[in-house]
C-alpha cells in the first residue's frame, strides 16, 4: 500500500526552531516529526512513501539517507521550485499512485489513530475520501450530516463559510491531518497551488466524502510550538 507524507511547509509557527531546519526535521522527544511519522505509517502496513519537500529540502534527503530510508521503499516529490500546498502538492504526485486507495499524513500530527481501521473503514463505504476527524473546537472545522458526509466548511472565527450541498442536519468536527483516498480524486484536481479542502468541498457536490471520527485518541498538533510542551 501507498502513502504520502506532507512535509513541505515553510513551518512558520515553529519558527525560530525553523530558522535553519524544515519542520520534519524538528525533534520532539529525541526524534523527529519526520521518522515518527514514517514509522506509524509502515507500522500500519505501508510499504511505499512518497514525501514532498520544499523548505530545506536537502536536510530531508540527506536525513533519509543516513537511516538508510527507514528499509522502505520512499520517493521524494521535489516542490523546491513552487510550494504548492495540499491539493496542488497531492496532485503533482500523481504520477506516484496506482488505482488503490492511498493514505495522507501531514508530517507534524502525532496520534493514536488506528490508521488500519481507518482505510478498512474508507473500503467499506466506498468513499471518494475519508477524512479522521475530532469532536473538538478548532478555528476552521468541517460539517458532515447524519451520515457523517461532508456538508461544508467554515471559519468559525469569522463566520465564513464553504458550502458544498445543503444539509438539513450538520456537525462540526476537526480535521486531524490524515485522510485515505481514492485515486479517482484526481479527476477533479489540477495542476497548481491550491488546498485540499477546496477540492473535497467541490467534490462533495457530487461524491461521497465522509468522516471517520476519532474523538477520544491521543492527537498533537506539533506545527504548534505549545504542544512541544508535556
Amino acid at each position: 500500500m501507498k502513502a504520502m507524507i506532507f512535509a513541505a511547509g515553510l513551518g512558520t509557527r515553529l519558527r525560530p526552531l525553523t530558522n535553519n531546519k524544515p519542520k520534519a526535521l524538528v525533534e520532539y522527544k529525541g526524534k523527529t516529526l519526520l521518522e515518527i511519522c514514517i514509522r506509524k505509517i509502515i507500522n500500519s502496513g505501508f510499504d511505499e512513501i512518497i514525501i514532498n519537500v520544499h523548505h530545506f529540502a536537502g536536510q530531508i534527503i540527506k536525513f533519509l539517507e543516513k537511516n538508510n530510508y527507514f528499509d522502505t521503499k520512499i520517493h521524494i516529490s521535489d516542490e523546491t521550485k513552487q510550494l504548492l500546498e495540499t491539493g496542488g502538492g497531492l496532485f503533482f504526485a500523481k504520477h506516484f499512485f496506482d488505482n488503490e486507495p492511498f493514505l495522507v499524513h501531514n508530517v507534524d500530527i502525532i496520534s493514536s489513530i488506528d490508521i488500519e481501521k481507518l482505510y478498512s473503514y474508507h473500503i467499506e463505504n466506498q468513499a471518494i475520501a475519508t477524512l479522521a476527524t475530532q469532536k473538538r473546537q478548532a478555528s476552521r472545522r468541517l460539517y458532515f450530516d447524519k451520515n457523517s458526509i461532508l456538508c461544508k466548511w467554515k471559519n468559525e472565527k469569522t463566520g465564513e463559510e464553504k458550502i458544498a450541498r445543503t444539509c438539513e442536519y450538520s456537525q462540526p468536527k476537526a480535521f486531524s491531518g490524515i485522510h485515505v483516498i481514492s485515486p479517482r480524486i484526481f479527476e477533479y484536481m489540477h495542476t497548481g497551488k491550491y488546498s485540499i479542502i477546496d477540492t473535497y468541498l467541490q467534490v462533495a457536490q457530487s461524491e461521497k466524502i465522509i468522516a471517520f471520527d476519532h474523538t477520544g485518541d491521543n492527537w498533537k498538533d506539533m506545527g504548534r510550538p505549545e504542544n512541544f510542551i508535556d
